[in-house]
């Protein structure tokens, strides 16, 4: 099954649901192969119910003003792309104010699944 996007726009924008220890929310995240790592915005960390001073751990990030240590929480489960994972590690890092997203999916979400992206028809599928 395939999920439609808009082929003229500049980003391959998909909508996902994210559960943590206290509920869920859905987001809108950049698809982006160059990202080895999911990246979800704090404010979104916070509201499922994870404390960033609880990290399970940190990571270097490289953004476009240098390199930042950002907390790492493992989700209860992630669905985007009608595909499910659970115990996905992600980081937790705000993008600059400008982006015309707040969280990007990474490879990390990718990894073990055949992505094809039509931008004839405007559909990407992951299976």
């Amino acid at each position: 099954m395939s999920v439609p996007f808009n082929p003229r726009r500049g980003l391959i924008v998909v909508t996902a649901r994210i559960w943590g220890q206290r509920g869920d929310a859905v987001a809108r995240l950049a698809l982006d192969t160059g990202a080895t790592s999911t990246v979800i915005r704090m404010e979104l960390v916070r509201r499922i119910g994870y404390d960033p001073a609880a990290a399970a751990g940190h990571a270097r990030v490289s953004t476009g003003s240098g390199a930042a240590h950002a907390p790492l929480f493992q989700l209860d489960r992630i669905e985007a792309l009608e595909q499910q994972r659970g115990g996905l590690t992600v980081v937790a890092h705000n993008l600059p104010p400008w982006a015309p997203v707040e969280d990007v999916l990474g490879l990390d979400f990718l990894r073990g699944q055949k992505l094809v992206i039509d931008f004839r028809a405007g559909e990407l599928s992951l299976t």
